[in-house]
């Protein structure tokens, strides 16, 4: 890939809710700073012009849903010197992969009066599932620190500062009261990757799991300590089964919680 003065950025939308786009053009100041390090090519949520690549990096969005999908994130694997997954839906499938549970075909036919228009996959995969990715990271949306932070290493050419110790390390850090404790709330902290500053449990509220799975996630630990709560299977698997469901270890212990409830 040749090399050009000014960087080349695009910016991709698969399946989403474009919030993790969002979250970028809420960097405000910032973003000003970013179009001024690199040329913005390709990102429709921010401008109708489009620059032919190859582009340096690019950052998509989505998870990959329809047939056409799949053979359109190879051709922006093929154009970009380095790709990044952003968000839940690109790293994980989204909480549209709650499909991957059941027949698609069933929630198709509830959906939609004429699914027979469809085109789409009896599955929703994170990125990696079909391309090599430079980097993925987490959250439903993003972290509009994280966002610039890897974007700049990238730019830069070095690894990206994120961290990977859980949530309940940001809540200590807020000085939070921990709901599971204090009120027998069920909370994801424990297994979650940190990067949003524990909001809902800094509201007495659970973790829903936003950022996915950390490093080395005790899910059967906390599973146990759910149950020992007064939760019981199906809801503690209804937990695991969120915007992150099919990360490796949520849908394991989701999995593993389904046949506890019977329903395999």
């Amino acid at each position: 890939m040749a090399a050009h003065s000014t960087p080349k950025l695009a910016v991709w939308k698969f399946a989403s809710c474009d919030g993790c786009q969002l979250s970028l053009l809420d960097c405000e100041d910032e973003l000003l700073a970013v179009a001024g390090a690199v040329e913005i090519a390709h990102f429709p949520e921010a401008s109708s012009t489009v620059v032919e690549g190859p582009y340096d990096v690019s950052l998509v969005e989505g998870s990959v849903t329809t047939p056409q999908d799949a053979e359109r994130i190879q051709e922006v694997r093929a154009v970009s010197r380095h790709l990044v997954a952003i968000g839940a839906c690109a790293t994980a499938g989204g909480v549209q992969a709650l499909r991957n549970f059941t027949a698609v075909d069933e929630f198709a036919s509830v959906v939609y009066a004429h699914p027979e228009y469809l085109s789409t996959l009896e599955s929703s995969t994170p990125i990696s599932a079909h391309v090599p990715v430079d980097f993925e990271l987490r959250g439903c949306p993003v972290d509009r620190g994280q966002l610039l932070e890897v974007l700049s290493a990238f730019l830069r050419k070095r690894k990206p500062d994120i961290r990977a110790h859980s949530v309940c390390l940001e809540c200590k850090r807020r000085g939070n009261v921990c709901v599971m404790v204090a009120h027998g709330t069920g909370c994801l902290g424990p297994v979650t990757q940190a990067g949003c500053g524990a909001i809902c449990p800094s509201f007495e509220r659970g973790c829903y799991g936003c950022f996915g799975p950390m490093e080395t996630p005790n899910t059967a630990s906390l599973s146990a300590a759910l149950h020992s709560g007064g939760m019981d299977d199906g809801t503690v698997m209804r937990l695991f089964r969120t915007f992150n469901a099919t990360a490796p270890a949520f849908e394991a212990a989701s999995r593993a919680e389904e046949k506890g409830a019977g329903r395999l």
